[in-house]
């Protein structure tokens, strides 16, 4: 899963077995199910590409990387930073669209026809950023609506043990994906992800300063395993 660092974007078909990996790349990668299960742990938090999934790994993500039972991505490394708008609202359901054409497109790679390569990144990129648009127009009224943070802090911590996305803590404040992540980064000074990431660990935290063992706290927060919590702590701490 490692990139070129280049400015252009990359397409390949990729086939992964049960030997694990792991790093970070400086520019998006985003990953297209294609068949059987790709294991990641990113920036501490589990995730699962399964065939009609998808994941938008952020530049700088420390992610791990396994399929125990083998499994085929379509996968793009791209330095377009029009992916920051769509990592903002992913959840790893793809657009509507998308799997026909990630199907398609790893078809004409192996048949290595040019125009897959030339325009795939693209096409791509726009049935996400379609997905990503809001299809009801914002109103002044919805900008206005309050968010009761720690409201919001207290269900997260309820639902570690779940995929949360930004579309489900969207959902909670009645705001579409995209209103939200605007709002989180005008509001909390950060994106979602990172404001969703910041409350898991502060969590752990205080789980950790009441005596809970590492693993029970792992368990508890939703993270994928004792080390992976220590991994994240200790990053946060430095």
């Amino acid at each position: 899963m490692q990139g070129t660092g280049k400015s252009a974007s990359q397409l390949s078909l990729r086939r992964y077995g049960a030997s694990p990996g792991s790093h970070s790349h400086d520019h998006f990668q985003i990953l297209l199910g294609l068949s059987g299960t790709l294991d990641l742990e990113v920036a501490g938090r589990g995730l699962r590409v399964e065939a009609g999934r998808g994941c938008i790994i952020a530049p700088g993500d420390r992610h791990d990387f396994e399929s125990r039972g083998g499994s085929t991505c379509l996968v793009l490394d791209s330095a377009q930073p029009d992916w920051r708008q769509c990592a903002a609202g992913a959840a790893n359901a793809l657009p509507a669209g998308a799997l026909p054409l990630a199907r398609y497109l790893a078809s004409a790679l192996e048949l290595r026809l040019p125009l897959a390569q030339a325009h795939g990144p693209a096409l791509l990129l726009e049935a996400w950023l379609g997905n990503a648009a809001d299809a009801t127009p914002c109103t002044a009224a919805s900008r206005r609506r309050p968010i009761d943070w720690p409201a919001l802090q207290q269900w997260a911590a309820a639902h570690w043990h779940e995929d949360l996305t930004v579309a489900a803590l969207a959902a909670q404040v009645h705001l579409s994906p995209s209103q939200f992540a605007a709002r989180c980064r005008e509001e909390r000074g950060m994106g979602a992800i990172a404001w969703l990431r910041q409350q898991r660990l502060a969590h752990a935290r205080l789980l950790r300063a009441t005596g809970m063992a590492v693993a029970d706290v792992a368990h508890r927060t939703g993270y994928r395993s004792p080390s992976a919590l220590t991994a994240a702590l200790r990053r946060s701490a430095g």
